[in-house]
């Protein structure tokens, strides 16, 4: 009996994930049913490109690169596709666990390149900033203090760009947050010796870095980064109580990105520390 050979379709399908495999064929099936006239799909109907969103949301990072990199074959000047793709390398980077920053710094580091490449074609667009925002403070995080501060100007640029393009962006909010809450830590010291040798320090203080954070939870109340971000404000300020409230909340929301689930652990960690130490006798009572 003759076997027949595969043909490259049947190979490149077989070298596919199977979940993969699916989304695309799913994906090309609407598209095909249009071009054939078999159903009127209404406005909104599903893509590729809705396709690798709703991968990434079921936190399917591999399939979500793909279906993301199949779209720029068709629309390679896409603005959305490449700040989703910052996007995307920032959520896998920060999925890989935070001692293993020689693996993490390859994604951080494309997740800048696709950010640059989203404003570069559309500079009117709010998330192309956001994202660029978001992928140069984690990278210059992981890099080093004096890295971050060389930095800081152009990551609140980037911020109040995204900001006055859309007010309404809860993930340039909860930067801002951050980007507040950091550099009001800085000391005096830090900041004679960024000002002797970088040229400036950059302002920030933790008033505006909390309603940042309030902000960004009014506009998104499912982001446990948020939370998160202002309890650790507020355990800076000696505010437990408030802080401890601020993490119950959080521990009820749904994981949105990889990050979350250690983001959880920590925050359960951080109620179980809290509760008992307010729990605890008080030593300087009477």
């Amino acid at each position: 009996m003759v076997q027949m050979k595969a043909s490259p379709e049947c190979r490149l399908i077989k070298g596919l994930s199977r979940q993969f495999t699916l989304l695309l064929l799913a994906s090309l099936s609407l598209l095909s049913l249009t071009e054939k006239g078999r159903s009127a799909v209404p406005s909104g109907k599903p893509t590729v490109l809705t396709t690798a969103d709703n991968a990434f949301m079921a936190l399917d990072y591999a399939a979500a690169d793909s279906l993301y990199k199949f779209t720029l074959q068709t629309t390679p000047e896409s603005a959305d596709v490449y700040w989703k793709l910052a996007r995307l390398n920032i959520s896998i980077a920060e999925s890989i666990p935070p001692s293993e920053t020689a693996k993490r710094m390859p994604f951080y580091t494309k997740a800048v390149e696709y950010a640059q490449k989203s404003v570069s074609i559309d500079s009117t667009n709010a998330s192309g900033h956001t994202w660029l925002a978001a992928a140069m403070a984690v990278k210059s995080d992981k890099i080093g203090a004096k890295e971050k501060v060389r930095r800081a100007a152009e990551i609140k640029r980037e911020l109040d760009k995204a900001l006055a393009l859309n007010p309404n962006d809860d993930v340039a909010w909860s930067i801002l947050g951050s980007y507040h809450h950091q550099i009001s830590n800085i000391g005096w010291f830090s900041r004679l010796v960024g000002t002797a040798f970088i040229g400036g320090m950059p302002e920030g203080n933790r008033k505006a870095a909390e309603h940042a954070f309030r902000k960004a939870i009014s506009l998104n109340p499912r982001a446990i980064r948020h939370y998160h971000e202002l309890a650790m404000l507020y355990l800076d300020e000696g505010r437990k109580e408030e802080a401890l409230q601020i993490l119950h909340t959080a521990a009820k929301k749904p994981v949105l990105m990889k990050s979350d689930i250690r983001r959880l652990e920590e925050i359960r960690a951080l109620i179980r520390k809290l509760s008992a130490e307010s729990s605890a006798p008080n030593e300087d009572g009477p």
